[in-house]
């Protein structure tokens, strides 16, 4: 694709001022190609926000492609209201069950951050509820229509143990409902257990069309998206822009809390990748300090610098290294946890590949495992 409509998705990232509106009308007038830009704001999900940031600045696209645009613009703003609905019903179904619930990313993260729910992709509803709730909060799903798609045994117990998540499907009308007890980072490498208990006593509320819902405190919201793009591979335009979003919405973030919660959990190398993404991709400004520090982390530096030289050409590729892009950016903690955990050391076929040793030796390939681990990218 030509970089010229790289220039445009990458000047809309940036927050309105009378130099990014500039800058997405030189932008907006080099595009040589609409019709290929369009499937790649697509991906990156961005639709709504090149809609609005044209619009904002006053710039025209052709005839075709503004209608293309407007189409994508009023079918997300439906699926939007479509989802808020859906989840302030969820959310009273639950309450009078006595079940606490926290909605994040989606139309609750679009009301926070954005001020505006249609400003971001629906997506999907995500809820993060207490693990001894979850057995009752499918039932509830199911008996609103919803489909389980998640493999579970006869007692709706998850059948793979270290799964943290159930996805359902409603048929009728295509709504997605994921069920959470705890983030994700990077499944086992990542051995923290980040549920309800940590997310819950710091609760805010924002108010989506009229109706008070739970939402994440902003410190713990930079925290989780963070670790969603860090997961991904910041694959996504989007996730970036919400980063931004967030720093630009938040100026007076406890940015003392954040870094030592960061640490504790582990999260250290995720927060600064994804705060030199904001600050790279989409301008976002970050205190001097802050940006020093972050810089400071040499994976975190020298992942935000390949994943924004690649964002467009081969979002979320990972180069081939020594270490893993997970193993880099957890803390010591979890890296060694990885890498001496039982499950870990395992020998496996890549292993016996890899060194050929004599049967009566087959021994020695759990001390040649964690070597081997390092030197490769993909352990599994």
């Amino acid at each position: 694709m030509n970089s010229h409509n790289f220039e445009l998705l990458r000047a809309i990232a940036y927050l309105p001022s009378e130099a990014t509106d500039r800058r997405v009308r030189q932008a907006a007038a080099a595009v040589s190609d609409w019709d290929a830009l369009l499937p790649i704001a697509g991906e990156h999900r961005v639709l709504p926000l090149l809609f609005t940031r044209l619009a904002q600045c006053g710039t025209q696209a052709p005839a075709h492609v503004q209608q293309r645009l407007l189409s994508a613009y009023e079918r997300n703003a439906f699926h939007c209201l479509a989802n808020a609905a859906e989840l302030i019903s969820l959310l009273n179904v639950f309450a009078q069950e006595a079940i606490s619930v926290m909605p994040f990313k989606g139309v609750v993260l679009g009301a926070s951050i954005y001020g505006d729910p249609t400003r971001r992709v629906a997506g999907d509803l995500d809820l993060l509820i207490h693990r001894r709730d979850v057995a009752q909060a499918t039932a509830i799903l199911r008996q609103r229509g919803y489909q389980l798609d998640t493999p579970v045994n006869a007692d709706d117990s998850p059948a793979n143990p270290d799964c943290g998540e159930y996805h359902f499907d409603r048929p009728n009308d295509g709504m997605v409902t994921e069920l959470r007890w705890r983030f994700e980072l990077f499944g086992r490498r990542y051995s923290r257990e980040l549920g309800m208990d940590w997310v819950w006593p710091r609760r805010r509320s924002v108010i989506l069309h009229g109706a008070e819902v739970p939402d994440l405190d902003p410190e713990t919201t930079l925290l989780t998206l963070c670790m969603h793009g860090s997961k991904h591979h910041w694959s996504r335009l989007a996730w970036i822009c919400d980063v931004a979003q967030l720093l630009e919405a938040r100026p007076a973030l406890d940015w003392n809390w954040i870094d030592r919660e960061a640490k504790r959990t582990g999260l250290w190398g995720v927060l600064a990748l994804g705060v030199l993404l904001a600050h790279r991709v989409a301008g976002a400004e970050v205190p001097n300090a802050l940006l020093r520090k972050f810089e400071s982390k040499r994976a975190a530096s020298t992942w935000a610098q390949y994943i924004e030289e690649h964002l467009f050409d081969a979002p979320g590729s990972l180069p081939d290294t020594a270490i893993p892009f997970s193993l880099q950016l957890i803390d010591s903690r979890d890296r060694l946890g990885q890498i001496f955990s039982l499950a870990v050391l395992r020998p496996n076929e890549r292993d016996f590949a890899v060194v050929k040793l004599p049967r009566w030796l087959n021994a020695l390939y759990y001390l040649i495992r964690p070597f081997r681990i390092l030197m490769d990218r993909s352990p599994r």
